[in-house]
């Protein structure tokens, strides 16, 4: 079902309020109900979990090196996690995902060479499955529901096949919005070249070029170490954010405000608000506080890369906390 979403913003980054009206996929669906009877069995893949494995040893072996990692190396490190976060927070999250704001086409192109760098799927198929993450947060129709543990929501779902009422669902979504812009598609059209150049080689090769590091160190700190602590720092919002934390603005969802994940997550732990207000661009009522992600699209909106950012009013924030919250709320 698409629920319409009419939502009054707060200012926006250039000081103007705006009342917008989304027809959002993302929107919890309370009419779904689970199938009664035995659970489907977990079929494992087990291509999947030689690679994470292969992967983590890796990331392992990278902290190993570390040490003789020069530091401009640990600077373009730091380089390469930024820019593959943002592909997915700024990028497949916010823009793609949720719509949550709108992005010119160069901006577009570089939040899908970050994505790509980030290797968690191409941008449809990572926005598909979260609007189904939304829609059914919680349920066997969630991609990687909390209430299945800790390791599957972090790294299990990952693991074996999806549960048949996720795929029928993310099946059923209206993705058009996506299909019709031109950044997403030619990514996904070439999802896997993509991937070895900017996951892998560029990381690897630019240190290796420009200031003479050694290949293996450029391999295994900024390319498999920085591509590991990335995605964990992705399931983090999946896990831990889903799991301990407050919950001000909605005690009847499981999300929390975990600021540990929001370090982590370069802005994302604000999870208790963010699936109280999916569509808020920021994530979070706190603007660029512990949100790397909100402070860059703020940028892209000064430069003029990014327009028409959805945010919430403080009245409807302070109505929800009266009505929904668990008494934990603080401002600021």
């Amino acid at each position: 079902m698409t629920e319409t979403v009419l939502h009054r913003a707060a200012k926006q980054p250039n000081g103007d309020a705006m009342a917008e009206t989304s027809t959002a996929d993302d929107v919890f669906d309370d009419s779904y109900r689970e199938k009664e009877g035995k659970k489907p069995p977990r079929v494992l893949v087990w291509r999947n979990i030689i690679l994470m494995c292969l992967l983590h040893g890796g990331a392992l072996y990278g902290l190993v090196l570390l040490p003789s990692a020069s530091w401009l190396t640990l600077g373009w490190t730091g380089v390469c996690y930024l820019m593959s976060a943002l592909g997915v927070t700024a990028g497949a999250h916010r823009l793609w995902s949720h719509r949550s704001y709108k992005a010119s086409f160069p901006l577009r192109v570089f939040l899908a060479l970050g994505n790509s760098m980030a290797f968690q799927n191409d941008i449809y198929e990572w926005a598909r499955d979260h609007r189904v993450h939304h829609k059914y947060s919680e349920t066997d129709a969630d991609p990687h529901n909390a209430k299945r543990g800790f390791f599957f929501s972090h790294i299990g779902w990952l693991l074996v096949r999806k549960h048949p009422d996720v795929i029928e669902k993310g099946q059923k979504l209206e993705m058009g919005d996506l299909r019709a812009d031109s950044v997403v598609m030619f990514q996904r059209r070439y999802y896997k070249q993509s991937v070895v150049l900017l996951c892998f080689l560029v990381p690897m090769l630019v240190p290796w070029y420009f200031w003479g590091e050694s290949l293996v160190v450029g391999y295994f700190v900024p390319g498999l170490l920085r591509y590991t602590v990335v995605l964990n720092a992705t399931w983090l919002v999946n896990s831990a954010a889903h799991m301990w934390g407050n919950r001000p603005y909605d005690k009847t969802i499981n999300p929390r405000e975990n600021q540990f994940v929001a370090l982590s997550a370069i802005g994302e732990g604000f999870h208790n608000y963010h699936h109280t207000f999916p569509f808020d661009y920021s994530t979070s009522e706190f603007g660029c506080k512990i949100n790397l992600t909100t402070a860059f699209i703020n940028l892209m909106w000064f430069l003029g890369q990014a327009k028409d950012c959805k945010s919430v009013s403080r009245d409807t924030i302070a109505a929800r906390i009266q009505r929904t919250g668990d008494g934990s709320y603080k401002s600021g």
